[in-house]
Order: structure tokens, then C-alpha cells, then sequence
């Protein structure tokens, strides 16, 4: 009797053991993803997912990785080192082209992280002899100043954001761009570049024009939001690999960088937003040269004054409006390419864009946030071109300047 009573205790214990076992059941550690950045400004929907505890949040464990350039980028998400980056938004579709990078390497858009934020600096020996904006002398001063030197410009990464604005910039203003050079060079690095007159003029994002302006090295000539209001900059992108095999993941990782955005777009909390991207870890700049145009305030440079902008100023979310990755902006700068000799022969616009665009996916991320999706595939206009139909890219290569 005795010793059935034993068993039947035994037996009972096991089964209030089995029973708090499964009530509390351990979950595996969530999957390491390694995302890289630039130190830019615009790096922010990243930092700020982390800093806030989004990523923690929406269940992801994330890392960010601060990368050295564009190229750096490019190799670490086709070989799979980093799962996905902030990057530049044309920057898959001058490596898928073979303007950046072996043709035909696989880099996914899964959204857009920001509009607007850059723009182009000149160096001092073009101060008095072009304002802000002036596009119309911009010609006449680079003749005035080749005439004491070569001119030279640099910007980030060929085919990309940085690339085509300096292309769209100096076509409205009548420059011949093979009669100055045009370099590579990391965005941390311009400013120490045109100190030391290795260049003349450069695109970049945020906040090395600032950095330029306050340290009286050069001046802000024209933002990216005068040559095309509201276009698309940085966008997150991802391996192929990532975007097959892990898209619930993925998923999470965008709705973190979408509730991200959404907090960046309150301007009261930019400036702790700017408090984080001053460390060394993160864009490692003077915070006023960050906070400043993040506020939508640019000081110019060269006896230029302040430049305010209203609703153009750098935004990540913009009710919506910024996050959608579209086809018809891919089209766009896969024309561009056409357009100024990078390609000879006109690519599949459309297949190209459908390829690397993850457009339903951002779909269902948007329906489960309650995001809205922008209306694609329809003709635009930026400021200094004319009109831009994805269903007639002919007509476009025609008419616009070269």
C-alpha cells in the first residue's frame, strides 16, 4: 500500500512538473540582424528605432553597424554580413546595372526612410560669385573659377542619391560635365577633403553641408528639396536572402523604423533625436551643425544668411507620405543613368523596379499599421526638368538636357 501511494505521489509531482513546464514555456533567443549605416543625419529612423527600444519592441534583436562608405554597404549586404542597410535610394539600381556594381547582384527596397536633407556645396572660391539657389550664374562662376584651377566635385557613390542631384544640378545650369571632374568620396570625409582643395564643390546629405558652412570651408549653394521637392533619399535595403527567408522578421524590423519615423516627425523631439546622433558611435558631428538642419534651419554660409525651410526640411514620415517605395522614382533614376552616359543601352525600367522594389511587402506592413500606401506609376516634374512619364521614358530622354 505504501508503496503504491509513493508511485501515485511520484506520478502527481511529475505531472504539476510537466504542467508548470508548459505554462512557462522558453522561447529560443530571437535571430541577431545586423543593420549598417552611413553617419548622416538621415540615419535616424535606425537610431531612433533602437534608442526607443522599437526594435526590443516589435521582437527583433538589432545591431547597428557603423559602415565606412557606400561601397562598404554595397559589399556587406550581397555578401550577407549585414542582413539590410540604410542606404541610398537608386543605390540598388546603379549595382543592379553595373553602374556601382557587378550587374545583376540582388539589393531589395523594402521602404523609404526619408525625403529631402541634402545638398550641394561649393567651396569658398565661388563665394560672391553664386548665391543660394542662383542657378542661373552657376555656369559663369565655374568658368570664372576654372580659369585659376580645374574644377572638381565629388559626391557619394556613382548612380547614387548624391550623384544624380549633382548631374540634375549642373544640367539646369548649363555645366558640361565632362568639363570638370567628378569623384568618389565618403560623406564623413568631404569636408576634410575640401580643406585641402581636393575638390571644389560637393553633394552629400546631412550634416556635412552644415559642417562646411559652419567651419567657413565652403557654403550651401541649392538643397536637394529645391531640385525635386519631397523625393525620396534614403530607403532601408536588404539582402535577398533576408527578404526570402526571414520576411516575418523583416517585417518587424520595418514596423519599429515606421513607429520611428512617425516619433522623428514630432519636431519636439528632434533635438533629443539630435542628441543621439552627435556620439562617435552614430554620425560623430558637432550637434549644432545636426540639430540645425534637422529643425529645418540652414545657415548657409558665405555672408548668405539663414534659409528656413517650412514643410520641405527633412521629413521620415510626413503623414504617410514618405515611406511607400515606388517604382515609377526607381524608373526615374534608372533614366537618369540613360540620360547622363552611365548606361548605352536603355535598361527593363519596369522589370528592373519589380525585381528589386518590395513593394507588397511594405503593403502588408502598412495594412497591419494602418499606414496609407502612395499612389505609384504616375507622371511627376522636378523642379528644374521637365515632366517625367514611367510610361513613356522615351519621350522624357528626348526632351530632357543632357
Amino acid at each position: 500500500m505504501q508503496t503504491l501511494l509513493k508511485k501515485s505521489v511520484s506520478l502527481l509531482c511529475l505531472m504539476v512538473l510537466f504542467t508548470a513546464v508548459s505554462a512557462f514555456k522558453i522561447n529560443p533567443p530571437a535571430k541577431k540582424i545586423k543593420l549598417g549605416f552611413i553617419p548622416l543625419t538621415d540615419c535616424a529612423p535606425l537610431v531612433a528605432a533602437k534608442e526607443l527600444g522599437l526594435f526590443a519592441k516589435y521582437g527583433v534583436d538589432v545591431e547597428l553597424s557603423k559602415e565606412a562608405s557606400w561601397a562598404n554597404i554595397r559589399d556587406k549586404v550581397l555578401n550577407g554580413e549585414l542582413d539590410g542597410a540604410h542606404c541610398l535610394f537608386s543605390m540598388p539600381l546603379s549595382v543592379y546595372t553595373g553602374v556601382g556594381g557587378k550587374a545583376g547582384s540582388e539589393m531589395k527596397i523594402a521602404m523609404v526612410l526619408n525625403n529631402n536633407g541634402q545638398a550641394i556645396t561649393l567651396s569658398k572660391d565661388f563665394c560672391g560669385l553664386v548665391g543660394f539657389k542662383e542657378v542661373n550664374k552657376a555656369a559663369a562662376a565655374v568658368k570664372a573659377v576654372k580659369a585659376r584651377k580645374e574644377v572638381t566635385f565629388a559626391m557619394t557613390f556613382p548612380g547614387g542619391t548624391h550623384d544624380i542631384w549633382l548631374r540634375n544640378w549642373m544640367a539646369a545650369a548649363g555645366i558640361n560635365q565632362k568639363s570638370v571632374g567628378i569623384i568618389t568620396i565618403p560623406p564623413p570625409q568631404m569636408v576634410a577633403n575640401m580643406k585641402v582643395d581636393n575638390m571644389e564643390g560637393f553633394s552629400v546629405g546631412e550634416p556635412w553641408n552644415g559642417v562646411a558652412a559652419a567651419q567657413g570651408v565652403g557654403f550651401t549653394h541649392i538643397a536637394s528639396q529645391d531640385i525635386w521637392k519631397h523625393h525620396p533619399e534614403k530607403a532601408l535595403v536588404v539582402n535577398s536572402k533576408f527578404a526570402a527567408e526571414d520576411k516575418e522578421d523583416l517585417k518587424k524590423v520595418m514596423k519599429a523604423i515606421i513607429e520611428a519615423c512617425k516619433w522623428l516627425d514630432n519636431m519636439g523631439n528632434r533635438k533629443k533625436a539630435a542628441a543621439w546622433l552627435t556620439k562617435p558611435y552614430y554620425v560623430n558631428a558637432p550637434l549644432a551643425a545636426i540639430e540645425s538642419r534637422l529643425l529645418g534651419s540652414n545657415d548657409l554660409g558665405c555672408d548668405l544668411g539663414v534659409q528656413k525651410y517650412k514643410d520641405d526640411y527633412m521629413t521620415f514620415y510626413n503623414n504617410g507620405v514618405v515611406n511607400t517605395p515606388r517604382k515609377s522614382h526607381a524608373m526615374w533614376f534608372l533614366a537618369q543613368y540613360v540620360r547622363f552616359g552611365y548606361l548605352k543601352a536603355e535598361p527593363n525600367y519596369k522589370a528592373i523596379a519589380e525585381k528589386l522594389i518590395l513593394d507588397d511587402l511594405f503593403a502588408e506592413v502598412a495594412k497591419e499599421m494602418q499606414v496609407p500606401v502612395q499612389p505609384d506609376m504616375k507622371p511627376f516634374k522636378t523642379t528644374y526638368d521637365v515632366n517625367f512619364d514611367p510610361a513613356n521614358i522615351d519621350d522624357y530622354l528626348k526632351a530632357t538636357k543632357k
